[in-house]
């Protein structure tokens, strides 16, 4: 009976966070800004202390990235110091880009204006402006100089919206 009742506490966790995202994630106590936008959350991408996840305004959250709060390396060093606890919060600036796969552990600090490469393994405290990239992470450029790159590369359709956006992305690539 106990597994039948997580099973369906999962199941409803689940569907509360594909209906309304930063709903649930303030239901879980993460605190929140503005306008941030989820693109495939799943209900454990918080770790066990949500409320020690701070997220600023305008921050857009990809698909499979997860905040870590604690080490549970701890859990087999308990035996020889059974307070053993590694555990600090996370917070996340304004105007935060964070990639597909990204990973951010206990007690890194993320500046405003940010982007975070895909598959990232976040650690440490990163200044405003920057982007941020590896394993570990690290600073490889300036927002500034991010935006120099992506101005010489763009294939200008970034106004658009859905089905409009799709059709222009065939049509410049020439799919039918």
């Amino acid at each position: 009976m106990k597994n039948l009742v997580n099973i369906v506490k999962y199941m409803y966790r689940f569907a509360w966070s594909k209906i309304s995202p930063a709903r649930y994630a303030k239901f879980l106590g993460v605190n929140l800004g503005e306008n941030v936008k989820f693109y495939g959350m799943k209900p454990n991408m918080f770790s066990t202390e949500p409320w020690l996840i701070t997220i600023g305004n305008d921050v857009y959250i990809t698909a499979d990235v997860t905040f870590v709060t604690h080490d549970g390396g701890t859990l087999i060093l308990r035996k020889e110091i059974s307070d053993l606890e590694l555990t600090a919060p996370i917070t996340i600036g304004n105007d935060v880009y964070i990639g597909v796969k990204t990973i951010i552990l206990p007690g890194t600090s993320i500046g405003n204006r940010c982007i975070i490469g895909a598959g990232s393994v976040v650690k440490g405290n990163f200044p405003s402006n920057s982007v941020i990239a590896g394993v570990p992470a690290r600073v490889i450029k300036t927002v500034d100089d991010y935006l120099e790159k992506a101005k010489m590369n763009s294939i200008g359709l970034g106004h658009l919206n859905g089905k409009e956006k799709e059709a222009a992305i065939k049509k410049h690539f020439h799919i039918i």
